[in-house]
């Protein structure tokens, strides 16, 4: 179960009902536990994962998404042959939002 306080990072920009926001932050937990290797900040405003090739349609799936609810996101991929870049990069009214998507990814990653 997500409490408030997973929740409170979300800004009101989101679209996605709130019913859905758990369904959809298990997702991305599920993404960070098996897919991401790595992330590096590469900005305030811009973080990249470096995540398996294996899962890529599968985050383009969950990222084109994510657009629509949190238009103020921009996903941008770079597939390389060992690995799936993924910058996630947000206006600076937004970083507190991609702070905290950053340390979530951290928590879940495997080790």
């Amino acid at each position: 179960m997500t409490t408030a306080h997973e929740q409170a990072w979300v800004p009101e920009a989101c679209t996605l009902p709130t019913v859905e926001r758990p369904l959809r932050l298990a997702e991305f937990d599920r993404l960070f536990a098996t897919a991401l290797r790595r992330q590096q900040r590469l900005s305030a405003t811009k973080l990249r994962w470096n995540l398996d090739p294996v899962c890529e349609a599968t985050v383009r799936d969950l990222t084109a998404r994510e657009s629509t609810c949190c238009s103020f996101f921009t996903f941008v991929f770079e597939p390389t042959d060992t690995a799936l870049h993924l910058d996630v990069e947000v206006p600076h009214a937004h970083v507190e939002v991609l702070d905290a998507l950053q340390r979530r990814a951290a928590e879940r990653m495997p080790s």
